[in-house]
Parts: structure tokens; C-alpha cells; sequence
């Protein structure tokens, strides 16, 4: 495989790695098949939802073609959740070691850490990962693969590469891509987003971000306990602007205590090149009037995205769209009955499950004239910062927009045994109750490894698990999922009237 195949793709650098992840989701030697006469299903696009759709109508037994003119496994396998994964847990490992005498009494910390070799085992991992979601995987589960440029060309029939590939229902699939605020001389001097970061074989020494949102607060973080003096810009007054101010307040306390500059409630006005060379730029910002400079070798854009409807022949299709991406009904259908859509393409919440869950929908109700609705879905997120938020189901400020009544139960994790002997006690469990029940509307956690009661948590709001069933599970002690055991226990002393005090003093008493 040459060079030149992984700079079309913009894949670097050109590495043993990235070379067999390229063999996995493009390869150079790709022959497309002969078409069908006609498909049970055509899904345009390789990402999250654009697997799932082909793979679990593969697995029924419809006749598949899956079209994608750039990387098989999308954002989420190539630049987003796996490598920026890989780099997190590696920036927590050094900021582990840099802390380990600090916090624990444990040995000194000696020498500097090889950010290459960091960014080296991202890789090696992410092409061990890149088989589930590469082309000669989905040919094995008899899917035709094609590997080019696919838009409609008929209500019913998708061109690619000279080939026509006539539906019976077809799937949009096609992501988003990062986006970039128009600050005066950022394309000029240029900048990295979630799809060039990864290729960075060398810290730079001065980092700037510009957002404060998931990908922002999670990267600053990292290059900071890396080693790269970094600062976060953002217009807002703190950072992760949807989520409760005081769960963001904790991550943006720990930013600070990284040594991430925080510069928030800013606007930024340019970013020139300081050094002929590029080596260095110059971002200028405004805060009430006053002007402030920071110097940066990176600066990266993680500011918004947008939806991949460019050369799709949607007007050919009859597929109405806009500037949020392919119109869709609650069951996923596009304004062309026969075609649908999921995932960042037609979806505000641009989430890996997300995708995930909404190809499922379109498998019910394009295969089988199923009626799932995308509205039922009860859709977790996180942020992977250190410690890390979740989220799942209504928020206070949801609630409050819907003029629905809440109780509110919240578990400090300083009360949690197992949080404050790990010393990750910095955070909190709140749950939103239907207002007199035990009923979960919704949840926040923020605390190390929040991501992972998030799922236990959806599972309840979804089957209707209230705390009185949870008062009464067991958790292994010592857990930090024993906040869920706290959380129930504070609401039934809630329940506790002082009348219900009397009544049971009375019962007591007639027991003596």
C-alpha cells in the first residue's frame, strides 16, 4: 500500500498501524462487486448507523449494498471515540504517575513521558479494532461493499463508481464533519480538528482549544497532563454550557487544577502566524474590552459540527433537507418514503449509541413496516473528562422549560466509602423523581467512571425501575455504584413524615 493512498485519506503519518487500519476500512486493491438487480436495502455511509443497518440486514437475510467513499467505521473508529479513548487513558496514566507520591505516598516520579509512543499504541489499537468494521469483514457477512463516491440518481436508484443500485428502501448514513467558527485568519494559518488531531506524533509545547464543549474540555485536559501548556477559549460563562452549572463547575474545576487556562465568556477575534515558519500562532482574544494574546504551536477547533449532505443527489431522491441535515419523521422516514436516515445526518444529539440506536429503528421500520419511534428512545451521554459526566433522561432545566414538578434526591461521592478510599471523591449522584413517586425521570453523575453507571441508570428510567426496587438490590460494598444504594435510602427517610415518625414510635411502643 503506498504513502500516497493514506495522504488521499488523510491518514498519517504513514505507519505500520495506520497502514493495516487503511487495509481494514479502504483498501488500495479494492474491486467493487457487480450489483444486484435490485436491493432489499442500500445504506450509504460506513459510520455507526451505517454498519449496524447493513449488518442486521445482512444478518436477516436481505440483499445489502453499504457504499462509503472514505473510511469504513466513520468518525467514531478512525477519529473520534476509539483514538481519542486511547489518548485519554494515556494522559490519565501520566497524570497517575505524575500524582502517585502526592496522593498515595508513592514513588517519585522520574523523567518525562514519550508522547510518540503514546500516540503510537493509539494507533496499534485502533487498527487491531478497525477489523469489526473493515470492508473484507462485511463482505464475509454478505454485504456487496462499495468503496466511492454513492448519490442518488432516481427516487429509487443510488449511482456509484458507473454503477446503478436500484432499492427497495435505501438509508442516509453519512455523519457530520467538524466545523470551524469565521475567526479571521484561522483557515490561513491553519488549525486541527477531531479528524487531523490524532495525527500528531510530536506535543506540541503550547496548545489552544477553541470550545468548551465534550471534544474541547476532554482534549485540553489531556495535552495538559501531557505536558503542553494549554488554554480553552469559549464564549460561554463556563464550560459543557448543557449541563447543570454545578456538574460543570467540578470538570471545569479540575481543568483549572490541571493547569488548563481557562480563558471563558471571551470572544476569539484572530489567530495570525506569529513565526514564518508556522511553528507559531498567535490567538487574540476580547473579555470586556480588554484585549489578551496567548501564543500556540496547535491551536484546535472543537466548535460545532455539521451534517454530510454535499453531492448525495438528494433533490434527485426527493429528500428534503436543510441546514441540520436530512428531514426526518419520528420513525426515521425522510420526505421519500422509500428512503430513511440515522445518525449525525438527521440527528441534533450526534452521539456513537445514538447512531446506533436509530439504525435499529430504520431495521424495524424499513425491513417490516415497524413503527418505532426515534422520540422513545432514552439516550445516556458522557463526558470523558477526569472526573467524568453523565447524563441520562430529563434535566432540572428541562423540566422546569415543561413546567413538570420533580423531587430531586443527591448522594455527595465524599459519602460513597469506595470513592473517597480511591480519592476520587470529587462529584456527586442525582436522580429527578416523578414528583411523589419513587419513578426515575433522569440522572446525573459526575465522578470517575460515571460513564458506566449511566447505562444501569437508562436501564432503570426505561423499565421503570423505582428506588424502592433498588433500596432492596444488594451492592457489593465497597462500590461506587453503592451511591445508587444512598440515593434510595435518602428517599424512603424522605417519605419519613414526622406523622409516619409518630405512628411508628406508637407501633414500638405497644411492642415493648
Amino acid at each position: 500500500m503506498s504513502e500516497l493512498h493514506l495522504q488521499n485519506l488523510g491518514v498519517q503519518p504513514a505507519d505500520e498501524h495506520n497502514l493495516r487500519l487503511v487495509d481494514s476500512v479502504h483498501p488500495v486493491d479494492w474491486v467493487n462487486p457487480e450489483p444486484a438487480p435490485r436491493y432489499h436495502l442500500v445504506v450509504i455511509g460506513a459510520g455507526t448507523a451505517g454498519l449496524v443497518c447493513a449488518a442486521g440486514a445482512a444478518a436477516l437475510g436481505a440483499r445489502v449494498a453499504l457504499v462509503e467513499r472514505h473510511l469504513m467505521g466513520g468518525d467514531c473508529l478512525n477519529v473520534g471515540c476509539v483514538p481519542s479513548k486511547g489518548v485519554l487513558r494515556a494522559a490519565r496514566a501520566w497524570h497517575a504517575a505524575n500524582k502517585s507520591q502526592e496522593r498515595f505516598a508513592g514513588p517519585a516520579h522520574v523523567g518525562s513521558g514519550d508522547f510518540g509512543e503514546a500516540m503510537r499504541r493509539m494507533r496499534r489499537l485502533r487498527a487491531d479494532l478497525a477489523r469489526i468494521d473493515g470492508a473484507p469483514r462485511f463482505k464475509e457477512l454478505g454485504v456487496d461493499v462499495f468503496l466511492g463516491e454513492g448519490k442518488f440518481v432516481a427516487p429509487d436508484a443510488v449511482e456509484v463508481d458507473g454503477r446503478r443500485l436500484v432499492f427497495r428502501r435505501a438509508v442516509i448514513a453519512t455523519g457530520a464533519r467538524a466545523t470551524a467558527p469565521p475567526i479571521p485568519g484561522l483557515s490561513e494559518v491553519g488549525y486541527l480538528t477531531n479528524e487531523t488531531i490524532f495525527n500528531l506524533t510530536e506535543l506540541p509545547r503550547r496548545f489552544a482549544v477553541i470550545g468548551g464543549g465534550p471534544i474541547g474540555c476532554e482534549m485540553a485536559q489531556a495535552f495538559a497532563r501531557f505536558g503542553a501548556y494549554t488554554a480553552l477559549f469559549d464564549d460561554g460563562p463556563h464550560v459543557l454550557h448543557r449541563e447543570a452549572d454545578d456538574a460543570a463547575a467540578i470538570v471545569q474545576a479540575a481543568l483549572d487544577r490541571d493547569g488548563v487556562r481557562l480563558e471563558l465568556g471571551v470572544r476569539v477575534l484572530e489567530v495570525v502566524r506569529r513565526s514564518r515558519d508556522g511553528k507559531e500562532k498567535l490567538v487574540r482574544f476580547e473579555r470586556g474590552g480588554k484585549v489578551d494574546e496567548f501564543v500556540a504551536n496547535e491551536v484546535l477547533v472543537a466548535a460545532g459540527r455539521a451534517p454530510n449532505v454535499e453531492g448525495l443527489g438528494l433533490e434527485a431522491a426527493g429528500v428534503a433537507y436543510g441546514p441540520r441535515g436530512v428531514q426526518v419523521d419520528d420513525r426515521l422516514r425522510t420526505t421519500n418514503s422509500r428512503i430513511f436516515a440515522a445518525g449525525d445526518i438527521c440527528s441534533a444529539l450526534k452521539f456513537t449509541h445514538n447512531s446506533d440506536a436509530q439504525a435499529r429503528i430504520v431495521l424495524r421500520n424499513a425491513l417490516f413496516a415497524g413503527r418505532a419511534k426515534a422520540s422513545d428512545l432514552i439516550l445516556p451521554w458522557c463526558t470523558y473528562t477526569s472526573p467524568e459526566l453523565a447524563h441520562v433522561g430529563i434535566s432540572a432545566r428541562d423540566a422546569e422549560a415543561r413546567g413538570m414538578a420533580l423531587d430531586t434526591v443527591t448522594v455527595a461521592l465524599a459519602d460513597v466509602d469506595r470513592a473517597v478510599l480511591d480519592g476520587e471523591d470529587d462529584g456527586f449522584l442525582r436522580l429527578h423523581l416523578k414528583r411523589g413517586s419513587d419513578r426515575i425521570l433522569g440522572a446525573t453523575v459526575v465522578g470517575e467512571h460515571a460513564g458506566e453507571m449511566a447505562g444501569a441508570l437508562c436501564l432503570a428510567i426505561r423499565n421503570r425501575v423505582g428506588l424502592a426496587a433498588i433500596a432492596e438490590t444488594i451492592f457489593p460494598y465497597p462500590t461506587q455504584s453503592e451511591a445508587l444504594k444512598k440515593a434510595a435510602d435518602a428517599w424512603r427517610r424522605q417519605k419519613l413524615t414526622p406523622f409516619n415518625r409518630r405512628l411508628l414510635k406508637l407501633w414500638l411502643w405497644f411492642k415493648k
